[in-house]
């Protein structure tokens, strides 16, 4: 397959956050950045547009970035979400399946190949393995939804040979650049794209006592979830303010 105009949809995950970059928009680089060097790699007169935001749940996903995108006349689309809203205390994920079911039906009849994800199995992390089941829920409706509209699906939920420390940043949610390479060799390998790209090493992880693990929780635990929680407590988001990365189809630099 070949892309002229591909545009990414989402939230922190195609952000690309955790896949720390000071030297790019928002100070992240992120799977989609390096899915789409490897499309411009053969083609200069490839575009690349990044609308997704942090934090941002699906509902605020399909009502801020789904006319852009279609603006933007995309012949490749991939959209993910779904995480913030399973992460809620309440959420009611049919209605959530309905809307993206009409989202990704309106991405597929313009006539760009739509990518989707299902959402990473929660139970190998276990700062959030609670919401395992109607994460798995959410996971069959991105199945059938990408069934009706003729969508490939990147399965995360399958990825099961991952380690938490391995993959993740420091604050346990999000993929550090060893997980944002493998998402986007994932991505390519769907498309059935060819590619030179290779898994990272990952870093060490020290073998820590109980002791030095209890301290790190807690650590943790004052660095990212106390902030977490106070941000939906207060109705706050930590993608408030921020704007998307790259907002108009444009070559990679």
């Amino acid at each position: 397959m070949t892309f002229q105009r591909y545009v990414a949809l989402g939230d922190s995950f195609t952000e690309g956050i955790g896949d720390h970059d000071p030297s790019r928009p928002n100070g992240c680089r992120g799977w989609a950045d390096r899915f789409a060097e490897v499309l411009a790699a053969s083609d200069p007169a490839f575009g690349y547009a990044n609308l997704a935001i942090r934090g941002r749940k699906l509902p605020e996903i399909i009502a801020e970035q789904l006319e852009p995108a279609l603006a933007l006349r995309p012949d490749l689309v991939t959209i993910h979400g779904g995480g913030n809203d399973v992460l809620r205390p309440k959420v009611d994920i049919d209605a959530l399946a309905a809307s993206y079911d009409e989202a990704v039906g309106r991405l597929a009849a313009s006539g760009a190949k739509v990518v989707m994800f299902t959402i990473a199995d929660p139970g190998l992390n276990p700062v959030i393995k609670m919401i395992r089941g109607r994460t798995a829920i959410f996971n069959e409706w991105v199945r059938e939804i990408a069934d009706r509209h003729g969508a490939t699906v990147v399965d995360m939920w399958r990825m099961r040979g991952w380690k938490v420390s391995e993959v993740m940043d420091d604050d346990r949610l999000h993929l550090n650049a060893v997980g944002h390479q493998a998402i986007a060799i994932a991505v390519l390998d769907a498309l059935g794209i060819e590619h030179p790209l290779e898994e990272l090493e990952p870093a060490a992880t020290p073998v820590l006592t109980r002791r030095e693990q209890r301290h790190a929780d807690l650590s943790w635990a004052r660095t990212h979830l106390v902030p977490w929680v106070h941000r939906r407590v207060t109705g706050r988001s930590s993608g408030d303010g921020v704007e998307p990365k790259r907002p108009t189809l444009s070559p990679i630099g």
